[in-house]
C-alpha cells in the first residue's frame, strides 16, 4: 500500500472507511468516522483502496478548514457523520461507580463523560445500521420491517440512559409500548 496520497479513501478491516490525512515515512494517518485518527503502517494488508486521490503536491494547496469540510462531507455522504451531542450539565465531572455485590471485590469508577461517549457511539451505530438496512438492495420490505423492530427494541432498552442527555431531541425512543 505504498505511495498513497492525502485524500485517498480506503477501507479498513476493523475501522471501515477512512480518509488519509497525512503521509508519514512509515505509516499513514487515516481518519475514520468511528475510530478517529489511526496511524496505519504503509506495509499493511488490512486496507484496500476505494478511491485513490491524486497527489495534492501537484494540485492546489488545501487548508485545514477545507480538509475538515471534506471529511464532514464524506462522512455525511456515507451516513457516518455524528452530530454534536451535549451531556447534561449536572453530570459534568461526575463518575459512574459500579459496586459489586461481593464485598471482597473492588468497585469500578468510570468518568461519566467516557460512559456518555460510549452511549452516544452505540446510538450512532444503531442509526448507521438502520440506514444500511433501509438502503440494502437485497432485503425485502418485510425483512427491513422485521430488522427495524429489533433496532426499535434496542432503543427502548437504552431509554434508561436518557437522563444523561442535555437535549430531549437526542433521547432514545423505543416503540412506546
Amino acid at each position: 500500500m505504498d505511495n498513497l496520497t492525502v485524500g485517498t479513501i480506503v477501507d479498513h478491516e476493523r475501522y471501515g472507511e477512512g480518509v488519509i490525512g497525512k503521509v508519514n515515512l512509515t505509516n499513514y494517518d487515516i481518519y475514520f468516522a468511528h475510530g478517529g485518527k489511526v496511524a496505519i503502517s504503509k506495509s499493511t494488508d488490512q486496507i484496500s483502496i476505494i478511491n485513490k486521490s491524486e497527489s495534492l503536491a501537484t494540485g492546489p494547496s488545501i487548508n485545514l478548514n477545507e480538509l475538515e469540510e471534506l471529511f464532514n462531507y464524506l462522512l455525511d455522504k456515507k451516513g457516518m457523520h455524528s452530530e454534536e451531542v451535549e451531556m447534561g450539565e449536572k453530570w459534568e465531572g461526575g463518575k459512574l461507580v459500579l459496586v459489586p455485590g461481593n464485598p471482597s471485590l473492588q468497585s469500578k469508577e468510570v468518568d461519566i463523560e467516557v460512559f456518555f461517549h460510549k452511549i452516544v457511539m452505540v446510538r450512532d451505530r444503531l442509526r448507521v445500521l438502520e440506514q444500511n438496512i433501509n438502503s440494502h438492495p437485497k432485503l425485502t420490505d418485510e425483512d427491513k420491517v422485521n430488522l427495524e423492530q429489533y433496532i426499535t427494541k434496542a432503543y427502548g432498552s437504552l431509554t434508561t440512559f436518557n437522563i444523561l442527555f442535555d437535549n430531549k431531541d437526542h433521547y432514545f425512543k423505543g416503540s412506546g409500548k
